[in-house]
C-alpha cells in the first residue's frame, strides 16, 4: 500500500488544529457536566474516546504510511464524532476542524464528499437537539464547510504553483550550471588551442631553428671554425629571441617584434633573420596603401608568416622564398611563396608529437577566429604558395 501523499502544512497550523479539536472536545464534556446533563457521563466518555481516536492518527506510524489505514482512521474518527454529536449539541462545533482534516487527508473529490456529509450530519444533529429545523441552523455548518473548502483548495493551489515555480527554478539553476560547465569546458578548449598555436608558432619553431643551426655548426667542425662560431652565435641569438617570445607569451603581451614597429617592419626583419640563419634567400615586398591594423590582426599575420617560413626551412628544401604584404581595399593579404619541393595539400601528414602536422591547421584556425581564410596551393616538385587573408572591418581585438 502506498504511503499517503499530503499537501505539506506548517507545524504551527497542525498544532493549532490539534489544540482546537481537543479544546472543543473538552468544552463539550465540561458543558455537559456543568449543565448537569443526565447523559453527562456518556458525553464525557464519548468525548474521551473521540480524543483518543484523534490522537492516534498523528502518533501511530501505520496510519501515516498507508492510504487505506488513513481512510479507516478518518472513518472511525467521524463515527466517534457522530456519537458525541448524538449525545451533545455542543459537538456541532467539531465539524469545522473535521472539515480541514478530511480535505487534507482525502483526495479532492473524496474530501469534498466527506465535508458535505459532515456538514449534513452537523445540521441534522443540531436540528434534532433543537427539535426544529431552520435556515439559520443550516447556515453555520454550511458556511463553515464553504470556508474550509475555499481555504484548503486555495492553499493547495498556491502550493502547487509554488512547487511548479520551485521545479522551474531548480531546472533553471541546473541549466545555468550545465551552461556554465559547458562554457568553462569550451573556454578551456579554446585556451588550450590558443596555447598550442602559440607554442607551435613561436617556441617550437624557434627550437627547430636552433636545432638546424647547431647541426650546421656540427657539420662545419673542425674544418671551418669561423662558420661554426657564426652558427653558434646565430643559435644563441635565436634562443634569446625565443626567450623574449616566451616571456611575452606568458605575460599575454604582443610579440616583441611588433613593439614600436609596423607589421611590414616586423615581417621585413623576420625575412632578414630567417635568411641569415638558414642560408635562404628570403625577400619581402609591400604593396598597397598601408593602414593601421588592430593588434590581433597584426599578431595573427606575423604568426602565420613565422609558421610558414618555419615549414619552408624544415620541409621545403627551398633556395628562395618571397613574403608579400598587400593592403587591398577592405582586406589585407600576406602571401608566402617558395621554390621548394612542394607537396600535396590533400595529403597532409597526421598530427604527431615528433612528426608535426600542426602548422597549417593552426594557421587556418587562427585566421578563422578573426574572420579570415587560409589558402594553400602546391604541387609536388613545384614549390608552394600560402595566402593568409583577413578583413579590415573587424574592430574587435582578440587575444593574440
Amino acid at each position: 500500500m502506498n504511503a499517503v501523499v499530503l499537501t505539506p502544512t506548517t507545524r504551527v497550523l497542525a498544532w493549532c488544529l490539534h489544540l482546537l479539536v481537543f479544546a472543543l472536545l473538552a468544552l463539550t464534556a465540561v458543558r455537559a457536566v456543568a449543565d448537569d446533563s443526565p447523559r453527562a457521563g456518556l458525553v464525557v466518555a464519548a468525548a474521551a474516546i473521540c480524543a483518543v481516536v484523534y490522537a492516534a492518527g498523528p502518533v501511530l506510524p501505520g496510519v501515516r504510511r498507508s492510504r487505506r489505514n488513513t481512510l479507516v482512521w478518518l472513518s472511525v474518527l467521524v463515527a466517534a464524532w457522530v456519537v458525541v454529536l448524538v449525545l451533545s449539541a455542543d459537538a456541532v462545533w467539531l465539524a469545522f476542524p473535521l472539515y480541514f482534516v478530511e480535505l487534507h487527508l482525502a483526495s479532492r473529490r473524496a474530501g469534498l464528499v466527506a465535508v458535505v456529509a459532515t456538514a449534513v450530519a452537523a445540521i441534522i444533529g443540531f436540528s434534532a437537539h433543537q427539535g426544529t429545523f431552520s435556515i439559520a441552523i443550516a447556515i453555520g455548518p454550511a458556511l463553515g464547510a464553504a470556508v474550509a473548502v475555499a481555504v484548503v483548495w486555495g492553499y493547495q493551489a498556491l502550493y502547487r504553483e509554488s512547487e511548479q515555480r520551485r521545479r522551474l527554478i531548480e531546472e533553471l539553476t541546473a541549466t545555468r550550471a550545465d551552461l556554465a560547465t559547458a562554457e568553462h569546458a569550451a573556454g578551456v578548449a579554446a585556451e588550450r588551442e590558443r596555447l598550442a598555436r602559440e607554442i607551435h608558432d613561436t617556441l617550437a619553431q624557434g627550437l627547430s631553428s636552433i636545432q638546424l643551426l647547431l647541426h650546421a655548426a656540427g657539420r662545419s667542425l673542425p674544418d671551418s671554425p669561423q662558420n661554426t662560431a657564426e652558427y653558434v652565435e646565430q643559435a644563441r641569438q635565436s634562443a634569446a629571441d625565443n626567450l623574449a617570445e616566451a616571456r611575452r607569451f606568458v605575460a599575454a603581451l604582443a610579440p616583441p617584434s611588433l613593439e614600436g614597429a609596423t607589421l611590414a617592419g616586423a615581417l621585413e626583419r623576420l625575412c632578414a633573420t630567417t635568411g641569415a640563419r638558414h642560408q635562404l634567400d628570403v625577400r619581402f615586398r609591400l604593396t598597397g596603401s598601408v593602414v593601421p591594423l588592430p593588434t590581433a590582426l597584426e599578431v595573427a599575420l606575423l604568426r602565420v608568416v613565422q609558421s610558414a617560413l618555419a615549414n619552408v626551412v624544415r620541409h621545403a628544401d627551398a633556395t628562395s622564398a618571397e613574403i608579400t604584404l598587400c593592403y587591398s581595399g577592405d582586406r589585407v593579404v600576406v602571401t608566402i611563396v617558395d621554390d621548394g619541393r612542394g607537396f600535396d595539400p590533400n595529403q597532409l601528414p597526421d598530427r604527431t608529437p615528433d612528426g608535426g602536422g600542426f602548422g597549417l591547421p593552426a594557421m587556418r584556425s587562427r585566421l578563422q577566429e578573426l574572420g579570415g581564410t587560409l589558402t594553400v596551393r602546391s604541387v609536388p616538385g613545384h614549390g608552394a604558395t600560402v595566402a593568409a587573408e583577413l578583413p579590415l572591418d573587424r574592430t574587435t581585438e582578440a587575444r593574440p
